[in-house]
């Protein structure tokens, strides 16, 4: 069955820099899109980063030149690179995909499976 788990996440002050980690399995990493989201406390989940099988990339403009997506399929691994993390980036943050074809979107709701999430606090 297809698997997600996320680790790297932490706690930060504002300026500092985190690299998370989703390891994937149960699928064929890749074929599909990979997406980073995130859910801050009291606030809806929103798309953070996708990357497509042929490795284009879309941010939400928040994080645009700040956030990095990245995947390496030899080893069914999608990364995201923070640098210049800021306090409003405080979320659980969550690796994820589906097993369908199309164009990738920034929605969290194209996307069928999910990861546990993994803590990001940035402090002022």
């Amino acid at each position: 069955q297809v698997q997600l788990v996320e680790s790297g996440g932490g706690s930060v002050q504002s300026g500092g820099s985190l690299r998370l980690s989703c390891a994937a399995s149960g699928f064929t990493f890749r074929r599909y899109c990979m997406g980073w989201f995130r859910q801050a406390a009291g606030k809806e989940r929103e798309g953070v980063a996708i990357i497509n099988s042929e490795d284009t990339t879309t941010y939400t403009d928040s994080v645009k030149g700040r956030f990095t997506i990245s995947r390496v399929n030899g080893n069914n691994t999608l990364h995201l690179q923070m640098v210049s993390l800021k306090p409003e980036d405080t979320a659980m943050y969550y690796c994820a995909t589906r097993r369908r074809g199309g164009l990738c979107r920034l929605s969290a709701d194209d996307y069928t499976y999910w990861g546990q999430g993994t803590q990001v606090t940035v402090s002022s």
